[in-house]
């Protein structure tokens, strides 16, 4: 399916979000995108045998705009400040521009170079407007990116990242079809009380808000999330998600918190 249709004389307006991650950091990694045009929805995501954090999210940001197929304006939801802060501020412009030296007068090179000129390469060829969005915070499509990029990290005979270029020799342990990576605690499907919290390794905690957030459009809500007492992290399980109007049977229990 197109995003965009064939014949369009006017810019179409398309939304995307995007999260990508690796586990450990260089390991394997996984992107994940969820595009919408109207009615329409496509879901992308890919991994490698060993990349970075950077390197996946840049390449969730270029997946979503090669996806479409004509000029379109386009709000871009990421939850990396890495690629929001750079595009925004225009760094990475002055990058390309200073063929990927950080500095004009300098010679360090730009890190993942090959991949920010993919991404400027696609970004030119539509209105963009980029928006930072804060990661595991019940926004629902960032919450689909995040499960995307994990199961794509996880899949079997994943592929190289042939741009990655190591500092230093690095080994990880290696999986096959029946096994998972021993360290995928930044990308763990957190589901339960006592999970460690994929930042600061603390044990999580159940909490139930105060009060039901709603917005106008959104026809679903959280009853109760799993909370870090250490670093205030917060994880939107889909357990707790609950349809606005089923407010009946459910209502005693989201209540009590069980």
């Amino acid at each position: 399916m197109s995003i965009t249709p064939e014949n369009a004389t006017d810019l179409k307006e398309v939304t995307i979000y995007t999260d990508g991650g690796a586990a450990p950091n260089p390991g394997r990694g996984g992107y994940g995108v969820v595009l919408r045009f109207g009615k329409h929805a496509k879901e992308l995501s890919g991994g490698y045998s060993l990349t970075t954090n950077n390197r996946m999210e840049l390449m969730a940001v270029i997946a979503g705009l090669e996806a479409l197929k004509q000029r379109c304006r386009v709000k871009l939801h990421s939850d990396s400040k890495y690629i929001v802060d750079a595009i925004t501020t225009g760094s990475a412009f002055k990058w390309r521009d200073n063929d990927w030296s950080m500095k004009a007068a300098g010679s360090k090179k730009a890190k993942n170079s090959d991949l920010w000129e993919r991404l400027l390469a696609a970004y030119d060829q539509h209105a963009v407007e980029m928006v930072w969005v804060k990661g595991h915070a019940g926004i629902d499509d960032n919450e689909r990116c995040d499960q995307l990029a994990s199961d794509a990290m996880q899949q079997p005979d994943l592929p190289p990242d042939d741009g990655y270029a190591p500092d230093s020799p690095t080994t990880f342990p290696s999986t096959t079809a029946n096994s998972q990576p021993t360290s995928l605690s930044s990308k763990t499907k957190m589901t339960e009380v006592g999970q460690s919290c994929r930042k600061c390794h603390t044990p999580v905690i159940k909490k139930v808000p105060k009060k039901k957030t709603v917005k106008p459009d959104q026809t679903y809500y959280y009853a109760w999330y799993l909370y870090c007492p250490v670093c205030k992290s917060m994880y939107m399980v889909e357990d707790a998600k609950r349809d606005v109007s089923d407010e009946g049977g459910r209502a005693a229990d989201d209540e009590t918190g069980k």
